[in-house]
């Protein structure tokens, strides 16, 4: 039994659109126009009629075999034609290999018009980076900033037009942007859309182009933007800010802005999720005896602790709703501080002293 996939070079979880690649991939290698292996490109063909037909593959994979398949009693496809080789009996049609896929597109129904049809006019997107403090995180915060993009053309108001002249709808093809092609090949004619020579693809032609932007609609130009940074965003989130990329052109919708938010690291917290750590250092005698300490928070406000007697050394201890902010949505992460322990490293004779009484009475 033949094993189509390795045929094709794919594994058994391939989509339909990797099949696809993988064909086109190996006629371009095969295809005996371009002085490939016409046994080969049976096989592939072969491989690919069943495989990109879902019946038929399912019951490849299930019995080996697929009704209806070539080599197996049913038509396929016929590579035994002449290829307009000198002195060949064909019709010697003149096959451009690049526009393979334009042609496959037609005989198996994708790569259609509307498939293809793209908005030439739209700006394109910018991304950005920027940089804010872990403690700005606490709070939606504004930024502002100056944008050097493609703007608007203020003397034509973006149609691309001197003033008092008209956008006209392109003759070529009457404002479709688009054109068909009809193409003669081995396998017939096939009719594709290609973008319209004469505007583009845009569909419109000014009269007469605008003096300052050369018909275009826009031109270079500084634009402040300003910047929401919702509370509780995370390193490397990004902000999509709509319409605030690249003006379009003619009038055409402008692109997105995207900022990619990075988030400085603190000297004293340190983040995970929504939660953040700090270390707090506490004396031998405050870990023994216990104490209330005081602490700062990351918004700059003092916090009371209660320390605990007999606490260990690296004891965690949990602050409930003094983390970030959970991004869009109510709440706060927790707080959690570690306690440290510090023992002195230099004594007084008095503290030596008391040391040693504590140690006698078995502490």
């Amino acid at each position: 039994m033949k094993d189509y996939y390795q045929i094709l070079g794919i594994p058994k979880t391939a989509s339909q659109e990797e099949i696809k690649r993988a064909y086109y991939a190996l006629a371009h290698k095969y295809h005996p126009d371009k002085g490939g292996d016409m046994e080969k490109m049976k096989e592939i063909n072969e491989a690919y009629q069943v495989l990109s037909d879902k019946e038929k593959r399912a019951q490849y994979d299930r019995f080996g075999t697929a009704e209806g398949q070539p080599g197996a009693g049913g038509q396929g496809w016929d590579f035994n034609w002449t290829w307009g080789q000198p002195g060949s009996s064909g019709a010697g049609f003149e096959f451009d290999f690049d526009d393979m896929e334009d042609i496959f597109g037609s005989v198996f129904g994708f790569g259609s018009k509307k498939s293809q049809k793209r908005d030439l006019k739209r700006g394109s997107d910018i991304r950005l980076d920027m940089e804010i403090t872990l403690d700005q995180t606490l709070r939606d915060i504004e930024r502002e900033i100056t944008l050097r993009k493609y703007i608007v053309c203020q003397r034509c108001a973006g149609l691309g037009a001197e003033p008092g002249t008209a956008v006209n709808e392109c003759p070529t093809c009457r404002g479709t942007g688009e054109v068909q092609e009809v193409k003669r090949t081995i396998l017939g004619s096939f009719t594709s859309w290609t973008t319209c020579p004469n505007c583009k693809g845009e569909g419109q032609k000014p009269e007469k182009p605008c003096n300052v932007c050369g018909g275009e609609g826009r031109i270079k130009g500084a634009e402040k933007i300003s910047i929401k940074i919702p509370a509780g965003i995370d390193d490397s989130q990004v902000i999509q800010i709509a319409g605030k990329g690249d003006a379009g052109k003619r009038g055409g919708p402008a692109g997105d802005l995207f900022a990619r938010i990075f988030i400085k690291k603190n000297s004293q917290f340190e983040r995970s999720g929504d939660d953040l750590y700090a270390t707090i250092s506490i004396s031998l005698t405050q870990a023994a005896l216990g104490d209330k300490i005081q602490i700062g928070l990351l918004d700059g406000k003092k916090m009371d602790i209660d320390i605990p007697a007999g606490i260990e050394h690296g004891k965690i201890i949990k602050v409930a709703g003094e983390g970030i902010p959970h991004f869009r949505r109510r709440g706060r992460g927790d707080l959690y501080l570690k306690i440290i322990i510090e023992i002195p490293k230099k004594l007084t004779k008095a503290q030596k002293e008391l040391l040693k009484r504590l140690k006698e009475e078995g502490l």
